[in-house]
């Protein structure tokens, strides 16, 4: 064990405020980056546990986020089929509504827009989320029925078996979901069968982004170049999983949101350094006697230095734990009021190392302090 990281063990409570200086300024970063990928998240909740191995998008779209309509021509679904690896093929349509809910004993009504996620109740449809029970989706068979989160109900204000109007038609809450929270717009589900009947199915020979389902999920990426090469430029085909890491970035690329975590990492890089750097300086201070014997024994300056500079380091790793530790905790948390959170590892990476840069940066500020580190202070 060398001897910065013994003296970090030893003497953790000189440096837990630079411990935490870090760990604040990295929790600041990744509970921003958490909120704004759980929108999306939220948002893309049915896509993303589908059983669709592609997604099928108009050829100028780069996302689902802010790129405009996904209307695809509608005779491109039955096309899909005539590639032997696909399996199954469903137009996944995304729609919007009005909402009142039907209060009783006099409360308030809540009038808002909703988005409407449309699936299909065939067991195993390729539309249909993985974890769905078998119970919510013979719940949604039924006519005018719809699925809300359990994050979603008292904003919307009805709970389960009420009843509300949407764009005007009646509907009842047939079922309760959990892990589909929207912070954007509310949000809840119904079949395809119902998207009909409130006459919100897309027309004019249009129809939404498809999902596509293969023989061999393996295959997907073949498939995937297969299709794109021989589209023409009348669509573009993505892996889910593509798709995802799109919208995510996408998100992040919104000017206001880019300013947002810009504005956060140069604050948060402002904080860390300055605590750390002074935190550092102190527990050196204290410790001036020790360095002093060290080189009263011979060991050179710079030797010294380089101790400062890994303890410094050692110190941006402990930041890095503690913030893990926080952001968990922030995780947990927003788990239970139904706020949905995603941390890319790119993110995770880069407050790593934005972690170590500024534990860094603050032991080459402390090191001017072993100047005082005079053996013959030892005398005195």
């Amino acid at each position: 064990m060398s001897l910065a990281l013994a003296t970090l063990l030893y003497e953790w409570r000189r440096y837990s405020a630079a411990m935490v200086a870090l760990a604040v300024a990295g929790l600041l970063i990744l509970a921003q980056v958490g909120m704004f990928t759980g929108i999306v998240k939220g948002v893309t909740a049915t896509l993303d546990r589908s059983r669709a191995d592609l997604i099928i998008m108009p050829a100028k779209m780069e996302s689902l986020i802010n790129s405009g309509g996904g209307s695809l021509p509608a005779r491109l679904q039955p096309q899909m089929y005539m590639h032997p690896e696909v399996a199954e093929v469903a137009a996944w349509d995304i729609e919007g509504g009005r909402w009142v809910n039907h209060p009783k004993d006099g409360k308030k009504a809540v009038t808002t827009f909703v988005d409407v996620n449309l699936v299909d109740t065939r067991p195993g449809a390729v539309t249909l989320p993985v974890d769905f029970t078998e119970e919510t989706r013979r719940a949604l068979m039924e006519p005018y029925s719809v699925a809300v989160d359990e994050s979603q109900l008292s904003r919307l204000g009805v709970k389960l078996g009420d009843t509300a109007s949407l764009n005007g038609k009646t509907i009842r809450v047939r079922a309760i979901l959990t892990g589909y929270p929207n912070i954007n717009n509310a949000s809840i589900t119904v079949s395809r069968d119902t998207l009909r009947l409130l006459g919100m199915v897309q027309k004019n020979g249009k129809t939404g982004p498809l999902m596509v389902r293969l023989k061999d999920p393996a295959r997907a990426e073949v498939v995937r170049d297969q299709l794109n090469k021989s589209s023409k430029g009348a669509y573009r085909a993505w892996t889910r999983g593509e798709l995802a890491e799109a919208n995510q970035g996408a998100l992040m690329k919104e000017q206001i949101i880019g300013l947002f975590i810009t504005a956060t990492v140069i604050i948060g890089a402002f904080i860390g350094v300055a605590i750390t750097s002074m935190t550092l300086r102190g527990a050196i201070l204290s410790s001036i006697k020790e360095f002093a014997s060290l080189r009263a024994l011979g060991v050179p300056m710079n030797s010294l230095r380089a101790i400062v500079l890994e303890l410094s380091l050692w110190v941006g790793v402990a930041g890095f734990i503690v913030t893990a530790i926080l952001t968990v905790g922030v995780y947990l948390l927003a788990l239970k009021g139904g706020v949905p959170m995603g941390f890319p590892l790119f993110w995770d990476i880069f407050v790593a190392i934005l972690l170590l840069v500024i534990a860094g940066l603050s032991g080459l500020f402390s090191i001017g302090v072993l100047k005082k580190s005079q053996p013959a202070d030892l005398l005195r």
